[in-house]
């Protein structure tokens, strides 16, 4: 028997709420051109960003008001059981399994602080047991669809037969700043979305794509690439370096560096899986990569309907990539806060 995890079910959800990319851009015009010069300068992001439309948990004029750290936190909860119910009930249901089967539940978020956590706010409606495992992880941001499959594929691998439900779930937008004008809050503005993605997991008998194997790297002293600060009004986002041109650096010999300890190498990839940053990331990726301009469509696509959502993002990726059908090899790769570099290498049996 083997032994490794699979997927055996993949599914993604997002909130009701659709905002065009020009909506936000006339938004964000209405309230920051007259209080921040640059505005009209930086309002060209928006364009850049390849975006159509995205989506989050509130009504666009929601977030046109001041929110302070409990109105944020009032809808981050709701909005995140909400997703998390819609999402694990599509997994779990495309498993064939009851919500009582599923034994283990990791759940990563990095946008919204819940204590009880949210599988354990979500446990009576969705019918998990009251002997479930919880794991719930804080911090990974962007890497967190990655590193949080890399987790929950050993906690499956460490007990198998057993199923272990991922979900990712991010609520960028309850960041929005307009009290903080700087360069970031107008990136950010300009690029996140709300949206969440559930795996489910087993070892042994799982299925056709099993996690062959996983990596991580963390660079020294790139604390300050990217991350949250926190004050009275709420999370304020940490952009302090030019993230593409640190991936177009640093991130190929990181994957080759990852892959040789996998035993592997980029040659041995049929196809690279990455999360979307943004166009410009896109763009760098495939030049660290060595891939030809283009190739990384599927996060094109997902960058245009979704915008970056974080986490989750990679898993909508990979989900285009499995209804399109996945080759032999692939290679998921996220990066994120740390600032670190995460990959898990699918073998798919066709």
């Amino acid at each position: 028997m083997n032994h490794t995890a699979a997927l055996v079910s993949l599914a993604t959800s997002i909130p009701p709420y659709q905002f065009h990319q020009k909506q936000i851009l006339q938004a964000a015009h209405d309230l920051l051109a007259d209080r921040y010069p640059q505005f009209e300068t930086l309002s060209s992001l928006f364009a850049n960003t390849g975006i159509r439309h995205r989506y989050g948990v509130k009504p666009i004029e929601w977030y046109l008001e001041r929110r302070g750290w409990p109105e944020r936190t009032q809808a981050f909860l709701e909005g995140a059981e909400s997703l998390f119910l819609d999402v694990a009930r599509k997994a779990i249901g495309r498993a064939d399994l009851a919500a009582g089967d599923i034994d283990t539940v990791v759940t990563v978020c990095s946008t919204g602080i819940a204590t009880p956590t949210l599988e354990a706010r979500v446990a009576g409606k969705l019918g998990l047991r009251s002997d479930v495992s919880r794991v719930p992880i804080f911090g990974l941001g962007c890497a967190g669809g990655v590193s949080g499959l890399s987790i929950a594929s050993r906690l499956a691998q460490a007990r198998p037969g057993t199923n272990v439900l991922l979900v990712a779930l991010e609520l960028c937008t309850l960041a929005v700043r307009h009290d903080e004008l700087t360069k970031a809050n107008i990136v950010a503005a300009s690029l996140f979305g709300d949206g969440a993605a559930a795996v489910v997991l087993r070892a042994g008998d799982g299925g056709a794509t099993r996690i062959e194997a996983t990596g991580e790297k963390l660079w020294p002293d790139t604390l300050d690439i990217m991350g949250w600060s926190v004050d009275p009004e709420g999370f304020g986002v940490i952009f302090q370096r030019t993230i593409p041109d640190f991936v177009a650096e640093h991130f190929g010999p990181a994957v080759i560096e990852m892959l040789s300890r996998m035993k592997l190498s980029a040659g041995d990839i049929d196809r690279f899986i990455c999360h979307p940053g943004g166009t410009k990331v896109i763009a760098a990726l495939e030049r660290a990569l060595s891939l030809d301009q283009g190739t990384l469509d599927h996060e094109r696509e997902v960058i245009a309907d979704y915008g970056n959502m974080s986490a989750p993002t990679v898993l909508f990726v990979l989900e285009r990539a499995m209804e399109r059908g996945l080759p032999a090899r692939s290679l998921l790769t996220a990066l994120g806060p740390g600032f670190t570099a995460s990959c898990v290498a699918l073998r798919h049996a066709a």
